[in-house]
């Protein structure tokens, strides 16, 4: 049962929680004999790290990822028992949040292991995670450092990592050569740091087979219902839809314009839905495509769904407003206060997030603070 707020609400997200744990359990079966993390950053990608963070424990999870220290002490209430990971590492001056709130840093660079030594110094053993850069060139010492560390004579007792794991650059293109020149990169580091358990698989590259899975893989948003590999379908379930609602139904004559700049022009009699999302909800001005009304093969814009049917955006995305073509619908089966659906059980996230020339990751973690939410599912 919805709540009157939720019911009465301009914009809305259903967040499907037994979703989200069917695709986390879908992930670490298909990551064979490695256990599957999970990641949890940015408000676990947009859909709120205290409703989600219970639902995945619950499901089998008891390794997790977030990115800031800050966003560790958060969680960590909520999952006493679990271990969590702090993907940005440890800096002077921070370490005792890691300490008190037991967090294992993952340390990235030399100046990262600078630190973490230094730490070590005051308090003894304490876990870390090796992160070695295999060809991203984002984060992690590079090869040749980490198999000087792994050789090092001098290198104390005291550092001992728990995981030495690298990050995949392509792997939601299971054909690029990148994919396996890293593996090959990961295992002459993963030899030289024998008997310590190893991740290199993001969601992708938990779909590129057993070679990549290693001891630990860390799935995000497959986990969260979006695309982990390109041009296949997306066996993952949606967790989020979206919903807006339709303030006013305009006629436009054929010849007409609407939005800024005038930037749909209408080669038909149409009807236009003004709808209550823009910008400021995270519902980006890029996915305003070309404003086109009449669409051929391929969409200039995101689409929405209504009654059963897909219905184009026109114009231009602005702060609270946008505006969709309802014209093919039948007159007598919309009215102002419907909602429309942006993204969700009918229209895939990714589908939109293409449209606006972007990636479902962006989309949901943009997710703004006006939308009322409603858990369902779960536990």
């Amino acid at each position: 049962m919805h709540s009157p707020e939720f019911i009465a609400a301009s914009n809305r997200l259903t967040i499907d929680l037994a979703a989200l744990a069917d695709n986390w359990r879908s992930m670490d079966e298909r990551s064979g004999n490695a256990r599957a993390a999970a990641v949890l950053k940015a408000d676990a990608y947009g859909i709120g790290v205290f409703e989600a963070a219970p639902v995945l424990y619950a499901a089998g999870a008891r390794d997790f990822f977030v990115a800031s220290v800050e966003e560790g002490v958060e969680l960590r209430p909520l999952l006493p028992d679990a271990r969590i990971y702090i993907l940005g590492g440890m800096w002077p001056g921070n370490e005792e949040l890691f300490f008190a709130n037991d967090l294992v840093p993952v340390v990235n660079s030399a100046e990262q292991l600078a630190a973490f030594m230094a730490a070590l110094s005051e308090r003894g053993d304490y876990p870390c995670v090796l992160h070695v850069d295999t060809g991203m060139n984002r984060l992690g010492l590079c090869v040749e450092e980490a198999l000087a560390l792994a050789h090092d004579p001098a290198r104390p007792a005291s550092f001992s990592p728990v995981l030495v794991m690298s990050h995949l650059a392509c792997a939601d293109d299971p054909k690029h050569p990148m994919n396996f020149y890293q593996l090959q990169r990961f295992r002459e580091v993963t030899a030289a740091f024998e008997g310590i358990p190893a991740s290199l698989a993001n969601s992708g590259g938990v779909f590129l087979g057993a070679d990549y899975h290693f001891d630990l893989t860390r799935p995000g948003i497959a986990v969260y219902g979006g695309e982990a590999v390109n041009g296949v379908p997306n066996p993952m379930k949606p967790v989020v839809t979206a919903e807006a609602r339709i303030l006013q139904i305009r006629a436009v004559p054929s010849g007409g314009t609407a939005s800024y700049g005038a930037s749909a022009r209408f080669a038909r009699d149409s009807r236009i839905a003004t709808v209550a999302i823009g910008y400021a909800d995270g519902y980006h001005r890029s996915l305003s495509g070309g404003g086109v009304t009449l669409r051929q093969a391929m969409p200039s814009g995101a689409y929405g769904f209504l009654h059963g049917q897909r219905v184009p955006h026109v114009g231009r995305v602005t702060m609270d407003l946008s505006l969709f073509d309802v014209t093919d619908l039948p007159e007598s089966a919309i009215r102002a206060g419907d909602y429309i659906e942006l993204f969700g059980r009918n229209v895939a996230i990714d589908d939109v997030s293409r449209a606006g020339g972007t990636i479902g990751y962006e989309l949901l973690t943009s997710l703004g603070r006006r939308y009322c939410r409603a858990y369902i599912g779960g536990n």
